[in-house]
């Protein structure tokens, strides 16, 4: 059943101090959890995104700044507010990574701090309120707090270029709270505005935005409008100037060509196969929301599933989806969290083939706040305060977890060596791994590494060539011997950087 169409009252401004204490916790945990990311160099896309990209290294004029490279996909590519945030960290401190990893803090615990109000104040609104109304401020915080420390968003925090990821969350998270500050009685207009600007500024961070005016308005249909149609009636403009962001994106889409024909149905890979690939991907991301221990940094593109292999996957999830579904008229509050959960992770993992990514543990960086809610609030209706102490075991838990994950990216070698451990089948890993290798002079580990591409990939001309690149620098007779007949294939491309740039 709907949720009959009322305004909701203003929140009480309830203890500021409990809430300013509250915010404070969020954030010392993320630093505590997050401390050893600032030795982490700039790796793997980091390097043509932000190393090489010289369109950040000047701020005025703006134009070059706003139209980042667009010719081979790389992460800035038609993400303008992306690139913006690099030029200004390099106006701030050149190419020194410590500062890139501070603001990508700073991004990640305003995210949070974003999270924490929307759990909040939905928790405020009248279909929660009266289960969850005097407790707001804990059940709000816990979900915060694990969400903002849970191991599988290191990728998101620590690797830098990620910041496309976690600077549209968090445009993402303000388009939603402005929207229900704007809605609350005696609400100041700017928050119709802060709302609107956030979803703009969001479709020129990263395309996964798209879905943002249509989750706004199932909140709207859910806790505040009661049904679709009021709330359109009601807000008909605020609606339009959502939507119109939407042309904003499809321009800058356009402007890439398909991400240097990397993303669409225009690729070698089948909508079929990589639908196939993301029903077992997004079961997977759910098993790390439980068991973060396997956490990869590169899934690479040698991933391959046929229909036996996701046969279960695909059932798990097709239920899910009808239960979310399903429940939408009985258990709107609930099934919310379900439609949020799919229609964020729909633009990258449904049918709509990304060939450089088959599965990327960042694109579950505002899902999981759907999954932490749902164990949460269970939790809190099921325990009540009892279950805070829960949620705090769970929280320190997660926090070490993500600390120590954070220390496989204080270098490149570290990152990939962990990678092609938990995925020896990816090629990818095994090459920048001997890329690394080679970097520290560990040529004969190296060429092992490039070896195994080869038996996944044999004839892959790319991996020979680096490797002929390497027996001459080191005038190995053996690796001249071994890959003689490639080694005048211009390899010293290869050798300028360690981490070959793979679009994104």
């Amino acid at each position: 059943m709907s949720v009959p169409p009322q305004r909701a009252e203003p929140s009480r401004p309830p203890a500021r101090g409990a809430i300013l204490l509250a915010g404070g916790l969020i954030v010392l945990a993320i630093l505590a959890a997050y401390h050893a990311s600032f030795a982490g160099p700039f790796v793997f896309d980091d390097i043509p995104a932000i190393s090489e990209n010289t369109s950040i290294r000047h701020l005025w004029p703006l134009g070059p700044v706003l139209s980042p490279p667009h010719e081979t996909g790389v992460t800035v590519s038609g993400r303008p507010v992306v690139n913006l945030s690099f030029a200004l960290n390099y106006a701030m401190g050149g190419l020194s990574v410590g500062g890139y990893h501070a603001v990508n803090l700073l991004i990640h615990a305003c995210a949070a701090l974003v999270l924490f109000g929307v759990v909040r104040r939905t928790l405020l609104q009248p279909a929660l309120r009266g289960r969850f109304g005097a407790d707001a401020l804990l059940p709000g915080l816990a979900v915060a707090l694990l969400w903002a420390v849970h191991p599988l968003l290191t990728g998101s925090v620590s690797y830098v270029v990620q910041r496309a990821e976690s600077l549209m969350g968090l445009f993402y998270l303000l388009t939603l709270y402005g929207f229900i500050r704007a809605t609350e009685a005696g609400a100041a207009r700017g928050w119709w505005m802060l709302s609107i600007v956030a979803c703009w500024l969001g479709m020129a961070t990263k395309e996964v935005m798209v879905t943002a005016p249509v989750l706004v308005l199932l909140y709207d249909r859910t806790f505040v409008a009661g049904t679709v149609r009021s709330a359109l009636t009601a807000r008909w403009r605020y609606y339009a100037g959502l939507a119109a962001s939407w042309l904003l994106l499809a321009g800058l889409v356009m402007s890439t060509g398909s991400r240097g024909g990397t993303v669409g149905f225009g690729s070698e890979l089948t909508a079929w196969s990589y639908a196939l690939v993301q029903g077992w991907a997004v079961v997977h991301y759910l098993v790390l929301t439980f068991l973060p221990q396997q956490l990869v940094f590169d899934y690479g593109t040698d991933l391959r599933k046929d229909f036996a292999d996701v046969l279960l996957p695909l059932v798990v999830l097709a239920s899910l989806a009808v239960a979310a579904i399903l429940g939408w008229r009985r258990w709107p509050a609930s099934a919310f969290a379900g439609l949020w959960f799919f229609l964020i992770l729909a633009p990258t993992s449904s049918v709509v083939p990304v060939a450089s990514q088959l599965a990327a543990e960042h694109r579950m960086y505002l899902p999981l706040a759907a999954v932490v809610a749902v164990l949460v609030l269970g939790g809190f209706a099921w325990l009540g305060r009892s279950a805070l102490a829960a949620c705090a075991v769970l929280a320190l838990v997660a926090g070490v977890l993500t600390e120590q994950r954070t220390r496989d990216y204080t270098s490149g070698l570290a990152l990939w060596s962990d990678t092609v451990a938990k995925l020896p089948g990816n090629s990818r890993a095994h090459y920048n791994l001997g890329l690394a290798l080679a970097k520290e002079g560990r040529m004969a580990e190296a060429m092992a590494q490039y070896e195994a591409v080869l038996r996944i990939h044999p004839g892959d001309y790319e991996v020979q060539a680096a490797a002929g690149g390497h027996a001459r620098i080191l005038d190995s007779a053996y690796l001249k011997t071994r890959f003689v007949e490639n080694s005048s294939m211009t390899p010293s491309v290869f050798l300028v950087d360690v981490e070959i740039p793979v679009l994104n």
